[in-house]
């Protein structure tokens, strides 16, 4: 089988498995996550089939929606990648992307570093500012039924990995504990550029939302 197919056969995979998935992290968000690691991926030097597996294949099974179990998604993509006979050493690099790609608090250090991940973590993070991350944002706080914002609950910046899985507090509070954080944690300098205006973008919509919070506008 060559490489197109298995990207091909991954697609749709990855599309069945996400057909009811929450809005933030559904085909869609994978797809965003797909078409700017491509982009990334021009400029770096990559193994371009791992990427584009590793990209499709990331939120395969997201463990917010696994009692916090991250084992799931590694064994389903290690399943998938198996039946479309892919090598052991490029199904075991997968594993550690999904494993190591997501944010799991200020405190958290990634075990395993690739370019690879590198160029998919930050699509990823991408997907997480900007105008899509706040509308992803707000989608899963009203998913979770949280309050949009709460004066006397105030941000954590020293979550740990536990406390940032288990987080209850407010949407706005997620800016300031992730998405205000991610323009400074890019890998590439593709992905530095893109940053950059999204999270201007947040900057504006934060300063509108709290003067129309406090009725100055």
């Amino acid at each position: 089988m060559n490489k197109q197919q298995i990207i091909s056969n991954t697609e749709t995979f990855v599309k069945a498995t996400l057909k009811n998935a929450e809005g933030g992290h559904d085909w869609f968000h994978v797809l965003r996550v797909w078409n700017n690691s491509k982009l990334i991926a021009q400029h770096e030097n990559v193994d371009l089939f791992i990427v584009e597996l590793g990209a499709l294949l990331h939120d395969i099974a997201d463990s917010k929606f696994h009692n916090g179990d991250e084992t799931i998604g590694p064994k389903i993509a290690r399943a998938f990648l198996k039946s479309q006979l892919v090598k052991e050493s490029i199904i075991i690099h997968i594993e550690n992307i999904i494993t190591n790609i997501s944010y799991k608090g200020g405190n958290f250090e990634q075990t395993f570093t690739s370019p690879e991940l590198d160029v998919i973590q930050d699509a990823d993070r991408l997907d997480a500012i900007g105008a899509i991350g706040i509308a992803r944002t707000f989608n899963y706080g009203g998913f979770k039924n949280r309050p949009l914002y709460n004066p006397e609950i105030k941000p954590n910046l020293n979550l740990t990995k536990k406390e940032y899985k288990n987080s209850e507090a407010p949407t706005i509070n997620h800016f300031y504990e992730k998405l205000l954080l991610l323009k400074n944690n890019m890998n590439t300098e593709t992905g530095k550029k893109i940053a950059e205006e999204r999270h201007q973008y947040m900057e504006t919509f934060l300063k509108q939302f709290f003067n129309e919070w406090d009725g100055l506008k």
